[in-house]
Parts: structure tokens; sequence; C-alpha cells
């Protein structure tokens, strides 16, 4: 009789547990999203603002109002006739465009090296890249100004940015060297036996399955140069023919220092690029710079 009336007992409690634990994972769900809500509009609450003031009038810009009364679409086009304006398009499309190109096709072949060739100091080749990497460019700026504007005349350009681009960029080096690292050698051997050399096992084999690597590598390029202020503003600041949107901005925003929705608008017309490109290859990104990681 005792264990007859245990059971429905023993029934309600494991039922009561299995109640518990639904309404604890359900309240760890809503808390972890909550979280996740709070953090995006944490990053995203700035991004509207910038949008929405863009879109203002020149009086409401300067009023504490947080919707525009008119939606004020004229302002692009204003920042657009600025004198200039389009010339740093060209000239940041050019600077971004070929230094990406130029790091990606010198980097790819010394990281092959190092990741996959065995020779005498490759060690102490790869400390010299991350030695490199460790090296703030300000303590370098003086004589490299002094060798590309007194020697070569290249001030007021944006090629002593360009050119050094041509010789391997350290980080990049690493960074592809490292996602290199992960592909199996099996591979490249099966590739020497059906009689491939170093060069076309890189470009038959190597190339394609180092897609995410190098898609990572030239996202952080294209991302360094088209935001970069400091170099534009060594080299090319005496001639506003090679400023780039970075620095113009600056300008743009002295000259209209009180117009904020213009201001505004150049800085939307300046980040969207850069949204528009990682939103687009945010998935090669990610999974490049999380395979470098997996090997070392």
């Amino acid at each position: 009789m005792t264990q007859v009336l245990d059971k429905p007992v023993q029934v309600r409690t494991s039922s009561d547990s299995a109640r518990t634990a639904h309404r604890k994972a359900l309240l760890e769900w809503v808390a972890i999203h909550a979280l996740g809500v709070a953090a995006a509009l944490f990053f995203v609450l700035p991004f509207v603002f910038v949008l929405l003031t863009s879109l203002m009038s020149d009086s409401q810009a300067l009023s504490r109002d947080l919707i525009p009364r008119t939606w004020e679409w004229a302002n692009y086009r204003k920042v657009f006739d600025t004198p200039g304006f389009l010339t740093w398009w060209k000239n940041t499309l050019l600077y971004a465009g070929a230094s990406t190109a130029l790091t990606v096709l010198s980097s790819i072949p010394v990281a092959y090296a190092l990741a996959k060739f065995r020779f005498r100091g490759r060690n102490l080749s790869l400390m010299l890249v991350i030695s490199m990497m460790m090296l703030p460019p300000q303590v370098v700026i003086i004589p490299m100004y002094l060798f590309w504007a007194k020697q070569l005349g290249l001030s007021g350009t944006l090629w002593p940015l360009i050119i050094p681009m041509a010789f391997g960029e350290a980080f990049s080096i690493f960074l592809l060297r490292q996602f290199l690292m992960t592909i199996p050698n099996e591979y490249l051997d099966a590739a020497k036996v059906d009689g491939c050399g170093d060069l076309r096992t890189l470009l038959k084999v190597v190339l394609p399955m180092a897609r995410p690597g190098i898609a990572a590598v030239a996202l952080f390029q294209f991302f360094y140069a088209w935001n970069d202020y400091f170099g534009p503003q060594i080299y090319a600041s005496e001639n506003p023919g090679a400023w780039t949107l970075s620095y113009g901005l600056e300008s743009f925003k002295g000259a209209h220092h009180t117009d904020w929705n213009l201001t505004m608008a150049a800085t939307v017309l300046v980040m969207a690029p850069v949204i528009l490109v990682f939103f687009f290859a945010q998935k090669a990104f990610v999974e490049g710079v999380t395979l470098t990681g997996v090997k070392g």
C-alpha cells in the first residue's frame, strides 16, 4: 500500500523539476537575447542618429529634434556639389583598390613559403614579419618621408602609400600564413604527384582553398586604406587634388562647422561603401578570420 501511494508523489516531483528546468531555460533565453538586442542598439543607434541628422534642414539640425520634420534628400546632392568631393572619392578608390590588390598579390607567395616550405631561416623570417607588426608607423615616418619626398619627389601624391604594398604587408602575410597552415599537406603532395610544380600547386590547389583567408586580408587592407587619415595627412596634405575622403572630410567639417546636416551627410557617404562591402562579404570575412587560429 505504501508503494502505491508513493508513485503519484514521484510523478509530481518529476513534473515540477521539468517545469522548473523549462522555466529556467526560458529565462536564460530571454536574458541572453535581451542583452543581444541592447548591444545591437548600442552600436546601431549612433548610425541612425547620423543618418537622421543628415536628412534635416539647417535650422533643425541645431535643435533637439531627433526625427526630421522634412526629409532633405538634397543635402546629399549639396555634398556631391562641394568642390573636390568627387576627387576625394576617386583618390580614395585608387588608394584603397590599388593597395588592396598589391597587398594580396605580394603577400600570398610569402605566406605560402612560410607556411608550406622548409628552408633554413624560416623561423627567423617569421619572427621578422611578426616584429614588423609590432613596429608603430610613427617610428619610421621621418626617414620614410625623407626617402619618398626628398629622394624620389613623390610628396603631394598617394604613391608613397601605394607602392610599398607591392613588397608585402606584415599583418597580411602573418594572417595568410596562419590560414594556409590549416590546409592539409596531402593536397599539395597529391598535386605534386600529378606533376604540378610549386607555382602551379599554389595557383590550382592552394588559392581556391584559401579564398576565405584572402578575402579577410583584402577586406582588412581595404578598410584600413579607406579610413586612413595619418598617411594622406603626411604625404598628400600639401596637394588638395590628392586628398582622400578621410582627410577631405576634416576640411569639409571645417568649412561647414555650423551645417551639421551637411557634415553628417558627408559622413554617411564616407561610411556607406565600407558598410556595404562588409555586409556582402561578411561570411567570407568571418570564416577567414576564424580559421586563421585553428592551427599555428
